[in-house]
């Protein structure tokens, strides 16, 4: 019998790994926004001597997976693997990024869901013995992600209302066997939900759905209800999906407004002109290896759900006028 499976789509961790520490670096918009003082290190610019946003975006995971790992008092050799990914073809700033580590690495894809997929995977690696010490990180750049997805930055494109701004940042995770810090207890799988939008520019209204099952599915194959945590935080629906979120838990009776918020809405002012707030790997990056891990850390949140959303379309497949397969995948972390 498998006592770890739970339910259709969930696990629940034995020895529940620790997440030994984290770091994130932001741009400066970022910086200027609502979570300043969760921030280890904000750029003064999007380029921070780098000759292109690429080679920007590289660099700040490299800082932020080094970072993370000497914080913990570990080596880089003490890493059994590294797992990593961000929004680009080819995971092209990952790659770069890791290259110098000299680590075993698997590159992930699951668009801004990838830091709950890494964590994921991490835990489950690392509850199952194939590992003791692993870090996960994500990355996503503004200019970098609207030069392959959407128009260049110099041509000005005026962006719809439901569009939301791609962080500047990454965030880095240190999963352990053993050590201080709080624990990964549980995990859910998300599946692919389509339900047919084809605008690039409404992901958080495309991206809902998927939260939404997910969420559902946890709560059903681990039997805790929402109020088992202290908060619910989806990665990047911004204004637009939560309320989409909120208002599909309405119609199954339950009220999910009192303990739930979207990463994307906590990272920047409403006078920055964001629109529907933050979206990209770093939304849920930096707001969890920031904000919601020094909360834990001191105690102050004792069990969240990290929810992980991701707009699994291409540049390719819009353009063809395919609808947008989304996904979300969920870790539990109790203090």
């Amino acid at each position: 019998m498998n006592k770890k499976k739970c339910g259709q789509q969930s696990i629940l961790f034995a020895s529940p790994p620790v997440i030994t520490s984290t770091a994130n670096i932001v741009g400066p918009m970022e910086g200027d926004g609502l979570l300043t003082e969760f921030y280890d290190r904000i750029l003064e610019d999007n380029l921070d001597n780098n000759s292109s946003w690429e080679k920007c975006e590289s660099s700040m995971m490299e800082w932020a997976i080094k970072t993370a790992i000497t914080r913990e008092n570990s080596a880089t050799n003490d890493i059994d693997y590294v797992l990593a990914g961000d929004l680009l073809n080819q995971l092209m700033s990952t790659h770069f990024a890791v290259r110098g580590i000299g680590r075993p690495f698997l590159g992930l894809y699951g668009a801004c869901s990838t830091l709950a997929e890494g964590m994921l995977i991490g835990s489950t690696l690392i509850d199952g013995g194939f590992a003791s010490k692993i870090v996960t990180a994500v990355s996503s750049h503004h200019d970098t992600a609207e030069r392959q997805y959407r128009f260049p930055t110099e041509q000005g494109v005026q962006r719809p209302m439901v569009s939301q701004w791609t962080v500047t940042g990454s965030g880095a995770v240190v999963i352990s066997s053993a050590g201080n810090g709080p624990r990964i207890t549980a995990a859910t799988v998300g599946k692919i939900v389509d339900i047919g939008m084809q605008d690039p520019n409404a992901m958080g209204a495309a991206m809902a759905p998927a939260a939404a099952d997910t969420l559902w599915h946890h709560f059903e194959d681990t039997g805790r209800q929402p109020n088992y945590y202290d908060m619910i935080y989806t990665g990047d629906l911004g204004s637009v999906g939560k309320a989409l979120v909120i208002e599909l838990f309405k119609e199954k009776n339950i009220d999910l407004s009192t303990n739930y918020e979207d990463c994307g809405c906590m990272i920047f002012r409403e006078d920055q002109d964001a629109h529907a707030g933050a979206s990209g790997c770093a939304s849920s990056g930096i707001v969890f290896t920031g904000y919601i891990y020094q909360l834990l850390m001191q105690q102050k949140l004792r069990k969240i759900l990290l929810v992980g959303t991701g707009s699994l379309h291409s540049t390719t497949s819009y353009q063809q006028k395919e609808s947008i397969p989304c996904i979300a995948h969920a870790v539990a972390v109790e203090g």
